[in-house]
């Protein structure tokens, strides 16, 4: 049996907001943007090169999923966006003023550094070493 993961939710504020911010602040395309009805939209994107998983840009729709936005893990980095060259795009995000709140690290597994998406969801940019097994 094969599985395999789709696509991750995130509960953003507004689709517009959200799409300017991971289209041109982290360079990620859009794959697909479908109206459902007059307040819904299917949206979703990924990194350049991303083979699999996807993000879907879900609108809040209730006070509940709202009051999430921004902190859908209590405050835990939430996703994990993995690049074959660190420094490069460490750089290409400082230059956009992509917010970092823990500079970079050589860790075992490899090079590290903490940022904030729009909404405050924490975010590793990380390059894995060659001889990571997690790869």
């Amino acid at each position: 049996m094969t599985q395999t993961l789709g696509h991750v939710a995130l509960v953003v504020r507004d689709y517009d907001e959200a799409l300017a911010f991971f289209t041109r602040t982290l360079n990620f395309r859009v794959l697909e943007d479908t109206r459902l009805s007059e307040d819904k939209r299917w949206v979703l994107i990924a990194p350049p090169g991303s083979p699999g998983t996807s993000l879907l840009l879900a609108r809040a729709a209730t006070p509940e999923q709202l009051s999430r936005v921004g902190n859908q893990t209590g405050g835990r980095v939430f996703l994990f966006l993995h690049t074959n060259d660190f420094w490069r795009d460490y750089r290409e995000m400082t230059a956009r003023n992509v917010k970092f709140i823990r500079e970079p690290s050589q860790e075992a597994y490899g090079t590290v550094a903490v940022f904030e998406d729009l909404y405050g969801n924490q975010w590793d940019l990380l390059q894995l070493n060659d001889t990571n097994p997690r790869r």
